[in-house]
């Protein structure tokens, strides 16, 4: 799918700006994250099987406090969510500033990339690997 700058950007400060808000809502309960007691994901809820996202949030929270390794056995996609929480809005900042389109050209060749086999199948392979070690752990 083809973005202007613009589009883009908006999207991504939207998603950041709802990931913010959703952190900040959930870290008054993080007594509650902490002791893996507080769900909210609609397909665990409905089919009692933990999607591969599952624990993200736990995650991120526990990134905030220093607990890196707990942070990684709850759900490694925490790191990369809060990799994008910290420098996407960064980089759109830098962009816009210097007048420069560098985050619209990294979307573009990275959705590039993510369409070849060598590298969509492994990072699918991840994912499903994710899954199946949340379903295990029972998160």
């Amino acid at each position: 799918m083809t973005f202007s700058r613009n589009k883009l950007y908006l999207i991504i400060s939207l998603a950041c700006a709802a990931g913010y808000m959703w952190l900040y809502l959930n870290a008054s309960n993080y007594v509650l994250v902490k002791n893996n007691t507080f769900e909210v994901c609609i397909i665990k809820h409905v089919t009692h099987i933990p999607c591969p996202s599952c624990g993200s949030t736990r995650s991120v929270l526990l990134l905030q406090n220093g607990e890196f390794l707990r942070a990684f056995t709850t759900n490694p996609l925490g790191y990369l969510i809060s990799i994008i929480l910290i420098f996407a809005p960064l980089w759109m900042m830098i962009d816009v500033l210097a007048k420069k389109n560098s985050l619209l050209h990294f979307y573009k060749k990275l959705e590039t990339y993510l369409k070849i086999p060598t590298y969509n199948v492994p990072l699918l392979l991840l994912l499903i690997l994710n899954w199946i070690w949340n379903i295990t752990k029972e998160l």
